[in-house]
């Protein structure tokens, strides 16, 4: 019985040579010699240069000059209940009254942070609306407040 076992014995790489049953099969083993060799000396790369990338240089920058704003803005407190009431700082007002009080708040210099707090059961079509209502108003300032209780 003959196989055929491509060397790189020979004439050219794509010589091919018999080989008889006898001889036993072509060893097919990966040198690993040249992989750990890259490997040290990637290694021996990143020792030398991780020192020089953790030095700082030390700057004496110009410190910032204090906000003349100490006084933190005003904060509306903005609820939608689970029947899609909205309730204004503990007052219920209606989508008119909601829309010219958000552009009356958007006028102020600094304008108010807005703290919405959505109930746990409302539709999120009812919160779609008062974002899409603020956002028209060009009110900045806005945030959800007791995120908490959605975690279940």
């Amino acid at each position: 019985m003959l196989a055929y076992a491509y060397a790189n014995r020979g004439s050219s790489f794509f010589s091919r040579r018999a080989v008889s049953a006898t001889q036993g099969p072509a060893m097919c083993d990966i040198n690993i010699t040249p992989l750990i060799d890259v490997m040290l000396v990637l290694l021996v790369t990143l020792i030398v240069t991780l020192p020089m990338m953790t030095h700082a240089v030390k700057l004496n920058m110009p410190q910032p000059t204090p906000s003349k704003q100490t006084t933190p803005p005003d904060v509306i407190n903005l609820e939608v209940e689970f029947d899609g009431t909205v309730v204004w700082n503990g007052k219920a007002v209606g989508w008119q009254q909601l829309e010219s009080d958000l552009r009356r708040e958007a006028r102020k210099d600094p304008q108010p942070e807005i703290h919405l707090r959505a109930d746990r059961l409302v539709k999120y079509d009812y919160v779609a609306k008062v974002l899409a209502l603020a956002q028209r108003s060009r009110m900045n300032r806005m945030g959800f407040v007791n995120t908490s209780e959605f975690t279940n």
